[in-house]
């Protein structure tokens, strides 16, 4: 059985969606407040997230944040606020998926298992790539970074980084996000302070900028680590 939780303050709505979608076997666990709603991740596994935006005490898109900081549990924001600025802003902050109210509880299914398909998927590659040797290996449970078999010696700004990096697995990372994803960088941070940030890790992993191994820089964007 598919195990969801829905973060959602019409406790009518979510009643109707959950009765929906339990005759798919999927089943559906409701918080109506947002700390309720992390405080469930935290003690139990769930295969996926419908989060709205709109939440007492704590809006969606911070909700978003916090929960990606702490699991990789794939995310759909279904909210009635349209503003493109919310939905980018959502995807940024780790949703996977946008889906604008109202709309056909079936849509709503058919992105669900979409969504899974797809996150399955990646886990399958992801494991898989776990296996090769690679030259940068992140514990997240220790807080470092080996490079090629030896610890680095980071900040914790630089560690987070790198670490944020990592995880993206060669997706491309916009210095934005970085600003907004990295406790240790304060929010009035500048993209020319990343980029210094960026040079000493660089550094760190002795290589030259004009010709980078591992951190790439994509013009007019961020960067993206391979490896």
């Amino acid at each position: 059985m598919i195990k969801l939780l829905m973060i959602e303050d019409d406790l009518e709505l979510a009643e109707i969606l959950a009765e929906y979608l339990e005759q798919f076997d999927i089943s559906t666990t409701i918080a109506e407040e947002p700390y309720i709603g992390i405080s469930h991740l935290d003690r139990d596994k769930f295969d996926l997230i419908i989060l709205d935006l709109t939440l007492p005490g704590l809006d969606g898109l911070e909700v978003c944040k916090e929960i990606r900081k702490r699991h990789i549990t794939p995310i759909i924001i279904s909210s009635a606020r349209h503003d493109i600025t919310d939905k980018v802003t959502a995807l940024e902050n780790g949703a996977d998926d946008y889906l604008p109210k109202p709309y056909d509880p079936l849509e709503l299914r058919a992105r669900i298992m979409s969504l899974l398909r797809r996150h399955h998927q990646d886990f399958k590659a992801d494991k898989h790539q776990s296996q090769e040797k690679k030259d940068l290996i992140l514990n997240e449970e220790k807080m470092s970074i080996e490079f090629l078999g030896e610890e680095l010696n980071l900040t914790v700004a630089e560690y987070e980084i790198l670490a944020y990096l990592i995880k993206k697995g060669g997706g491309v990372v916009s210095r934005e996000e970085l600003i907004y994803n990295i406790d240790a960088i304060n929010e009035d941070t500048s993209n020319k302070s990343i980029d210094v940030m960026i040079g000493r890790i660089r550094n760190k992993l002795k290589e030259n900028s004009k010709n980078p191994k591992y951190i790439h820089a994509i013009r007019g964007i961020g960067y993206k680590l391979i490896q």
